[in-house]
């Protein structure tokens, strides 16, 4: 009962009029992590990495076991977190080159351009990799269309990864710090300029490629991409951490009088691991863990600006991660002979590029005091989700054509029982897995990965025979056990339902 009249005080926060409607509207602050796993912080079960501050956040907010990322692979999970949709229904929503344009369409509904059309100042900084322009784009001119065109007032972004080029950062639609007398080029074909590259030069190298990565060097680490020009704009990898949470805290600082929205989207932990010299031999897993431990230390100036502001009571700020866990994703940097027993997915199977539950389950922490409870959350939750959410939050309607796959999870974010939650989710790798309560249909197993697998990682294992797998989580959390052939009916209903979410091009109603 007490639940119950929790939930309805907390709901009646978004209202019917206009005016309580203005009055309930809270800041809200992102924290999208790169390739953090569901194991990788100390609230989610590490002991061999430090997270305190997001341990505190944990402590202070609502800590979700059921959270996900639409897909395994980032561009395809930012695609769907920015426009409520799975980015499976559209084509070139892959991982994209440095150089790829824009994929998503100027004027479309996009989390940020609802939240700017109820008032919000909305920022985004950190990765971007979603595209930039049009073919052909010009990096010393004007970079558009980009995160401004799709809803941001303001940004300050890597156009894709740090292991490619170009290496600069863009502000608004300009390369900061560009050079007209030292014009930028940028290719993924053949080469362009006279570079050294980490193919033909390994000896300039401070951190040797494991795999491919061996393209134009750039602070002594080598990249996919071909890049020249532009020397006075390129990054430090060692001050990216640093340079991404001041513009986010300067963010927050400008706008603290009105209701904002914050994307920040953090470059760890990322590839190449480099870490600022105040993080390095930190933690007990190698670079990998100080990385880690570094991503930690970005969270914490995010909550203390907050705290100095004094709007950390009106701010929704949620913490989580844009696919799960990698340890050797192209250099050399001793990540898997550090692990040091350290699972990065925690008890799930897989991780980054993998549709069994480690490549989407994620940390997901939600902090809004006053309004959601401290504790632990079993409801089923989906960054696609944030769309229709925000819109509730916002006192926004969402038009019938937008976010085709979000759904309002209001009442599970502000800590409602796990029927809240969602029904059912896609998960999207290399192919399409359904969850639906504990049940994981994989109606299709791709060939494994070409390459060892990591300690810890069981997704390498040889594909069932069958083709087709079945899981019941709540007893085989490792998807270890497929029990398809035991549970006709339950593979019928889901295949079904997974055929109905792709032909119907929407699963909102």
């Amino acid at each position: 009962m007490k639940t119950c009249l929790r939930l309805v005080s907390l709901l009646a926060l978004v209202g019917t009029g206009a005016a309580s409607r203005q009055e309930a509207r809270p800041n809200i602050v992102i924290i999208i992590s790169d390739d953090v796993g569901y194991g990788d912080v100390g609230c989610y079960g590490a002991t061999r990495v430090k997270t305190p501050n997001i341990d505190r956040l944990s402590a202070q907010g609502l800590r979700f076991t059921d959270a996900h990322s639409t897909s395994a692979t980032c561009t395809p999970s930012r695609y769907s977190l920015m426009t409520g949709e799975y980015a499976f229904r559209r084509k070139g929503t892959g991982v994209l080159p440095g150089n790829a344009p824009l994929i998503l369409e100027p004027g479309r509904t996009t989390m940020p351009s609802l939240l700017k059309q109820a008032g919000y100042a909305t920022g985004c900084v950190g990765k971007w990799h979603l595209g930039l322009g049009r073919a052909n784009l010009d990096w010393n001119g004007e970079i558009k269309p980009g995160p401004l065109e799709i809803g941001f007032d303001y940004s300050f972004i890597i156009p894709a990864t740090g292991d490619r080029v170009p290496c600069v950062f863009v502000e608004n639609h300009r390369v900061v710090g560009a050079d007209p007398g030292d014009p930028i080029q940028v290719s993924y074909g053949k080469p362009v300029g006279d570079e050294p590259t980490g193919a033909k030069n390994p000896e300039l190298l401070k951190l040797k490629p494991s795999h491919g990565h061996d393209n134009t060097i750039i602070n002594g680490i080598s990249r996919i991409g071909y890049m020249s020009g532009g020397k006075a704009a390129r990054w430090t990898d060692e001050d990216i951490a640093d340079v991404l949470t001041h513009k986010a805290a300067a963010f927050i600082e400008e706008h603290k009088n009105k209701p904002f929205c914050l994307y920040f989207a953090t470059h760890d932990i990322h590839v190449p691991r480099v870490p600022h010299g105040r993080f390095v031999g930190t933690s007990q897993c190698g670079v990998r863990g100080d990385v880690i431990q570094q991503l930690d230390g970005s969270v914490g100036e995010i909550m203390a600006t907050l705290d100095r502001l004094r709007l950390a009571e009106n701010t929704l700020l949620l913490f989580t991660s844009d696919n799960g866990p990698v340890v050797d994703d192209g250099y050399a940097d001793g990540s898997v002979q550090h692990l040091n027993g350290h699972l990065p997915a925690g008890p799930w199977r897989g991780g980054k590029y993998s549709f069994f539950e480690g490549g989407t389950r994620l940390p997901f922490i939600a902090r809004w005091p006053g309004k959601i409870k401290p504790g632990v959350s079993e409801a089923l939750l989906c960054q696609v989700d944030f769309l229709a959410t925000f819109a509730a939050i916002a006192g926004q309607d969402l038009p019938a054509e937008a976010g085709p796959d979000s759904f309002n999870l209001l009442a599970a974010l502000l800590g409602g029982p796990r029927e809240t939650g969602r029904d059912h989710l896609v998960e999207h790798a290399g192919g399409l897995a359904l969850r639906k309560g504990p049940w994981k249909f994989i109606p299709h197993v791709p060939k494994p990965p070409a390459k060892q697998a990591e300690p810890g990682d069981k997704s390498t294992g040889p594909p069932d025979p069958s083709g087709i797998q079945l899981f019941n989580l709540a007893e085989d959390a490792g998807e270890l056990r497929n029990i398809a052939e035991q549970h006709p009916d339950r593979v019928r209903e889901l295949s079904e339902l997974l055929d109905q979410i792709r032909k119907n091009g929407r699963s909102r109603p």
